[in-house]
């Protein structure tokens, strides 16, 4: 390799690392705090809700649990939008009725829980007959009346 060759590659590395220390202090993504949990749903059954603690919890409620990736840019960026995105859409801590109808049908559309959480959440992936039963269970907890 020539010696420009390296050169060029050793300055655009320098400036990749610069860029990553930059974009550190931009200040979204860095609200960690979880509001205090109002009402939840009435939920069907424990089951039910444990699978919802797995697979839905960390968008949509005030119980997120903050990863460390979650703390530095760009992913802390990512993470912030789709917990605030996902609250904004359905928050099981701050249950009012008329929220989750389509909850069910999201979950059978394979929709939820998406692709990006599932990478790094593979707890949350269900087996077929653990999502049947989940989404039988969001169904009677969600058309329920409540």
């Amino acid at each position: 390799m020539c010696e420009l060759m390296k050169r060029a590659i050793a300055i655009l590395f320098l400036v990749g690392v610069l860029g990553l220390l930059l974009i550190q202090l931009v200040p979204y993504g860095r609200d960690h705090t979880n509001p205090k949990v109002v009402a939840e749903p009435p939920w069907d059954s424990a089951k039910t809700r444990a699978t919802a603690v797995i697979a839905c919890f960390d968008c949509h409620s005030n119980e997120t649990k903050w990863p460390w990736y979650s703390n530095i840019a760009p992913m802390s960026w990512l993470v912030q939008r789709d917990v605030d995105e996902g609250r904004k859409h359905m928050n099981l801590s701050e249950w009012t009725q008329g929220q989750g109808f389509a909850a069910a049908a999201m979950v059978e559309a394979d929709e939820m829980p998406p692709f990006q959480y599932l990478l790094a959440h593979p707890e949350a992936r269900l087996s077929d007959a653990d999502k049947a039963a989940f989404i039988q269970g969001l169904s009677a907890t969600f058309n329920s009346g409540n």
